[in-house]
């Protein structure tokens, strides 16, 4: 899915802030990548078009990326910390305490001690002392397009909505929206007629909607089993926790730093439970690099999946394809966004 035709769009009518509306058409993003260094064209632009307004003509800059200079991606390094980044984990940790490991564990999940005969090889599975541990979970309809979230880092509202996305194991395109954010914040505005967050657009079924308890109840019922989690259940006291949660990260995932906006979303193989995930999430946020989050909370099949892809399995796990760069460990995840993508 494309990221520069969101950025010219006819200003479409505020709509009246109810909880849940239909849109006569899906949303939809297109994108032209360049191969050239830079360039300036004219282009058509059907991207956000209702049936009464016709299609605009509008200049875009195209740039092409590329990796730093000698860049080379690191060696994953299991549940190892790098010493400069251990006060950054720990203070993402504090999340796992405040929400009682939310976000974690996809929704049915369970897990039993196996013999590794039990185990096929080439299968994904956690070791354990002389034992592996074998995983299963529940997981509902799949959506056939990512769902639209348009949030960020440093809000409790938009980390419960956060936290429902890895335990339904579904895959969002997440659109950041720091504060003084220039690309996406004014698009919510124009789109729902207010700048408040979260705000998800579902392009399978044209459902668009403001208010984080509202989004988990028409997620679950759509793609889950129709019940809200416990921890999601509480009202006040659910969003004091998430707020809570982010005490350890105070501050990290809120402003906007001035960045190139690629031609096509990042992907990033991640969950809202991991300390070494959320790090670099605050990043993709700051920078408001539209990403493609692959959910795979513990109990997700989507961890076989990246295990087949890279050999391995380990998150965060970027796949940048403007740059062609596939890379683990989280610590160099953001040395290298910042690198490319910061102004």
């Amino acid at each position: 899915m494309a990221v520069a035709g969101i950025l010219n769009i006819p200003k479409l009518p505020l709509f009246s802030s109810l909880p849940l509306r239909k849109q006569s058409r899906p949303l939809s993003i297109s994108i032209k990548a360049s191969n050239s260094q830079t360039s300036t064209k004219e282009e058509e632009n059907p991207s956000f078009s209702s049936s009464s307004s016709s299609s605009s003509t509008t200049t875009t800059t195209a740039t092409t990326f590329a990796p730093p200079p000698n860049f080379k991606p690191p060696e994953p390094k299991r549940f190892a910390i790098r010493p400069d980044k251990t006060w950054d984990i720990v203070g993402a940790s504090l999340a796992l305490f405040f929400r009682l490991g939310t976000g974690v564990f996809v929704s049915g999940y369970s897990a039993s001690l196996v013999s590794e005969k039990e185990i096929p090889p080439g299968q994904y599975s956690l070791e354990l002392g002389g034992s592996k541990v074998k995983e299963t979970s529940k997981i509902g309809p799949r959506p056939e397009k990512p769902i639209e979230i348009y949030e960020f880092e440093g809000c409790p509202f938009c980390r419960k909505v956060r936290e429902i996305v890895a335990v339904l194991d579904i895959d969002v395109l997440f659109y950041p929206c720091p504060k003084n954010g220039p690309n996406f914040r004014p698009k919510v505005a124009q789109m729902g007629g207010k700048q408040q967050f979260p705000y998800m657009v579902d392009p399978n079924t044209g459902v668009a909607m403001y208010e984080s308890d509202d989004i988990i109840k028409y997620l679950v019922e759509k793609y889950g089993d129709g019940s809200v989690p416990f921890m999601l259940s509480l009202g006040l006291l659910m969003t004091l926790t998430a707020g809570f949660a982010m005490i350890g990260r105070m501050g990290r995932g809120n402003s906007y730093t001035p960045s190139k906006l690629p031609p096509k979303p990042l992907e990033i193989w991640s969950y809202e439970g991991s300390p070494f995930c959320k790090i670099v999430r605050e990043v993709l946020v700051e920078l408001e690099l539209p990403h493609t989050q692959r959910s795979c909370a513990r109990g997700s099949p989507k961890r076989q999946i990246l295990y087949e892809k890279a050999g391995h399995f380990q998150v965060p796990y970027l796949e940048d394809p403007n740059t062609g760069v596939q890379m683990f460990e989280s610590a160099e995840i953001v040395e290298y966004l910042r690198a490319t993508y910061a102004q």
